[in-house]
């Protein structure tokens, strides 16, 4: 699977992911150089959308990095099960628009942050993309 079909398929699936990005999410080939982190979330009762009163914790079970550099989408990275703890998820969170790859347009969670990004980046061992 390329990159696109597998970033589309996370940000489309059943799985909880937030998305942390450089610019504002526009996964059309003909947009602007992006990057971004894309967060999964465990199911279950310790998930956001489980916690009583906002109390519990909102478990990271895969990180991974896309770049989208001259018209084509790269995965850069993909945490290893051990390093998931170093990636924390924002608490400022919110609901963001997407456009997906066939210029369609729906909501997700996440922010857009360039900052975090080159932390993220930092953190994964991936070169900045300046």
């Amino acid at each position: 699977m390329d990159a696109l079909a597998e970033l589309s398929a996370h940000l489309t699936g059943n799985a909880r992911a937030i998305v942390i990005s450089e610019k504002d999410l526009d996964l059309r080939p003909s947009s602007s150089d992006n990057r971004l982190f894309m967060m999964e979330i465990g199911e279950g009762s310790l998930a956001a959308g489980g916690r009583g009163g906002g109390f519990g914790e909102r478990k990271v079970t895969a990180v991974l990095c896309y770049e989208l550099r001259s018209g084509t989408w790269s995965k850069l990275f993909e945490a290893a099960e051990g390093a998931l703890d170093a990636y924390e998820i924002p608490y400022y969170v919110s609901r963001v628009p997407m456009t997906m790859a066939d210029g369609s347009e729906s909501m997700g969670y996440g922010v857009v942050e360039p900052e975090l990004v080159a932390e993220f980046s930092k953190k994964s061992g991936i070169p900045s993309s300046a």
